[in-house]
């Protein structure tokens, strides 16, 4: 989500309007034990604008200026609408710590996986490999500068970590899309001793090899949403053009064509990343 400020509250201080801001759209109590301890990404009462919340699927938008992220000078409203898959993409990628140097594959190519697959190289990874079985989608991941693209219709997921990696395989493996298939797929093949990051949500009930996983001794890891200073990475790597969003724009509708979006989506799922509403328009 972003917009220009249209007005401010009496009390607001540092922001003027005109001004570009993406906004963090979660609603959090703040009391609980984790928005005590700075998790607040994790709260027991979390809510999200447009999902149990309303949302700014109108003209107008009020919202509590402690959410508003301002944007740099040249960005681009499209652009401050992608910060917020940036930022979960950021919080997942820190998830496991300084990845400078490291070997990363990301299975997935969805936006979320080619995010993933952006940051992680945008950050110092050395290799990173993505795998889908989506050509569309894979492309997209080319166009953004992923180093090696997999279809593993086409190549095995061993292989293919083989093949780009050699016998040491990666350092860390980033589940974006999150089924037995694909989980099975990182413990059958991560290096001994190495990670795996849940990213996705994951489909169901699992039924994963923890046999390998305990005998490989690998860190099995999650993570959920974002925080504020993942927001300001985020943009900062967009910025520095590290990370770049227009490839992952699908489609663009105006708010009068709001359902024409949706249905849209539904019917070009396999060749569709993101789709942006333009309230404005």
């Amino acid at each position: 989500m972003s917009g220009v400020i249209e007005s401010l509250g009496k009390d607001v201080s540092g922001l003027h309007v005109g001004q570009k801001v993406t906004i963090e759209p979660q609603i959090v109590c703040g009391t609980c034990h984790p928005c005590r301890h700075g998790k607040y990404n994790l709260c027991e009462e979390l809510k999200v604008m447009g999902f149990q919340a309303p949302g700014t699927a109108s003209h107008f938008f009020a919202v509590d200026a402690a959410k508003l992220t301002p944007l740099p000078e040249g960005f681009s409203l499209d652009d401050g609408a992608m910060i917020e898959p940036t930022a979960v993409a950021v919080h997942a990628v820190k998830r496991a710590g300084d990845v400078l140097g490291k070997d990363i594959v990301v299975i997935g190519a969805g936006p979320i996986g080619n995010l993933v697959a952006q940051t992680a190289k945008g950050m110092g990874a050395r290799k990173v490999m993505i795998t889908d079985v989506n050509g569309y989608r894979l492309l997209v991941a080319k166009e953004c500068g992923v180093d090696a693209c997999v279809n593993t219709n086409i190549e095995p997921f061993g292989d293919a970590m083989l093949r780009v990696f050699g016998p040491d395989k990666a350092d860390l493996i980033y589940d974006c899309a999150g089924n037995n298939t694909t989980m099975g797929q990182a413990i059958a093949h991560a290096r001994k001793g190495s990670s795996i990051i849940l990213v996705a949500v994951f489909d169901g009930m699992a039924t994963i090899d923890l046999a390998v996983a305990n005998d490989h001794e690998l860190d099995l890891t999650s993570t959920m949403m974002y925080r504020h200073e993942d927001y300001l990475d985020a943009i900062k790597l967009v910025d520095a053009k590290r990370v770049f969003l227009r490839p992952l724009v699908s489609k663009r509708f105006p708010f009068r064509e709001y359902l024409n979006a949706y249905r849209y989506i539904d019917e070009h799922r396999e060749e569709t990343m993101k789709v942006i509403i333009n309230v404005q328009e």
